[in-house]
């Protein structure tokens, strides 16, 4: 059997957001209902071609990578290091780390979190008979050199576009190739002066015979860079979310799920749903009344398996009641949430739609689906799935029971 060289992915998580307009690194922003290094890492934590994942944070933020890492269980990142001053400090600060053996490494920026797995399975296969990868896609777009006049820049030159590519992450290299070009690198007093804007421009530069072979990378694989890169990010998670699973008719056997607003509409269906898919035991709340009396009945319950409110806003109620949805929902997710960390249990509010109905309604089932994706973010460490579906229409509570069956977490179903 052909023996193979170790893979290893290197995510370079070095930046803080200043483009972005934020103070903390951007790589912890929540993008779907995620962080964007949580997405990342859990493409390459699934990638069957890596057998290891290093990566390279904001000094200051180590220590929220690695409790994420334990939370989600991604059993590949062996190190979760500080990055450098600089792209390439942080670059050389992970091959320093990876030790001796020979190996290959892929490295890539940690807020590319829509990464494709077929890319990396591409550059592993060409790293078989290349040193060095890069991965890009063709330009749409005219590109022109520029020289300063007198005034303004002035145009001096119109590349062939079809010779044009556009660079993305992650860039694949045998290891002891990218050591020795950044080696060159170092020794070199004026590479300070041309920092080159990638790793393979590192060896394009000192060791212009190695070969870089281009592997095609996706239109999707955006760098989330500027505030406007979060929404599209946020739309592209979205649109290619999968459907979620049909629950089977024993889906929630042995669990007890509590409905807050049992009494009424949604809430009733899904209380209804809930029973017919084997759950042991459905306990109906009349209404939310405040966050003690959903304690005292859920401290009455025992052990709860899933919690759901029902909070539609229906078209011609006032702002006041609006608000009133928004706050029990929030009641019932803080009574709720010492149950469910003893269950790893979930968490499922039901509002109207964001997309049809008055302004004040939408405005309020918009609340609820950003509180979902909140809790969803800050109850992970505690293996809590809370997902939110925002619909008035019949089909709903098949829908919540699906969701109550499944494991995914920080989803907002619209319908």
């Amino acid at each position: 059997m052909e023996s193979r060289l170790r893979v290893v992915g290197v995510l370079l998580a070095g930046g803080v957001g200043q483009r972005v307009g934020l103070d903390t690194p951007k790589q912890l922003v929540t993008v779907a209902g995620r962080s964007i290094i949580e997405h990342t890492l859990a493409v390459f934590d699934a990638a069957p071609e890596i057998d290891e994942v290093v990566v390279l944070m904001t000094p200051g933020f180590t220590a929220e990578v690695e409790k994420l890492v334990a939370a989600r269980g991604f059993a590949k990142v062996s190190k979760v290091l500080e990055g450098g001053a600089s792209r390439t400090e942080t670059t050389w600060r992970a091959l320093d780390a990876l030790g001796p053996e020979e190996c290959d490494v892929l490295l890539h920026d940690a807020v590319r979190p829509l990464l494709e797995p077929r890319i990396i399975t591409a550059c592993v296969e060409a790293l078989k008979h290349d040193s060095a990868v890069e991965v890009a896609i063709p330009s749409s777009d005219t590109v022109v050199v520029v020289e300063p006049g007198p005034r303004g820049d002035v145009v001096r030159e119109v590349p062939e576009r079809a010779r044009l590519r556009r660079v993305q992450t992650p860039q694949g290299f045998r290891l002891s190739v990218i050591r020795a070009a950044y080696e060159r690198a170092f020794a070199d007093p004026g590479f300070g002066d041309r920092p080159p804007t990638d790793d393979c421009g590192v060896v394009l530069r000192y060791l212009p015979e190695v070969p870089i072979v281009v592997v095609e990378g996706s239109e999707r694989n955006i760098k989330v860079t500027h505030p406007l890169d979060l929404q599209v990010a946020d739309t592209l998670f979205r649109l290619a979310a999968a459907p979620v699973p049909r629950a089977s008719a024993t889906a929630l056997e042995g669990r007890t799920v509590v409905v807050a607003g049992g009494d009424r509409g949604i809430g009733a269906g899904v209380a209804e749903l809930a029973r017919a898919h084997g759950a042991a035991r459905v306990l109906r709340l009349p209404s939310a009344g405040g966050h003690a009396a959903v304690s005292a009945a859920l401290a009455e319950a025992g052990r709860v398996d899933c919690v759901v409110h029902a909070a539609a806003v229906r078209p011609g109620d006032r702002l006041a009641a609006a608000g009133d949805a928004y706050l029990e929902a929030v009641d019932v997710a803080r009574a709720a949430h010492p149950h469910l960390r003893d269950s790893g249990g979930r968490l499922l509010l039901l509002t109207s739609s964001r997309l049809t109905g008055e302004g004040v309604a939408r405005s309020a089932a918009a609340a609820v689906a950003e509180l979902s994706r909140g809790l969803a973010e800050d109850w992970a460490p505690d293996g809590i799935a809370v997902n939110c579906v925002a619909t008035a229409g019949t089909d709903a509570p098949g829908i919540a029971v699906d969701l109550l069956a499944t494991d995914r977490t920080g989803q907002v179903i619209d319908v």
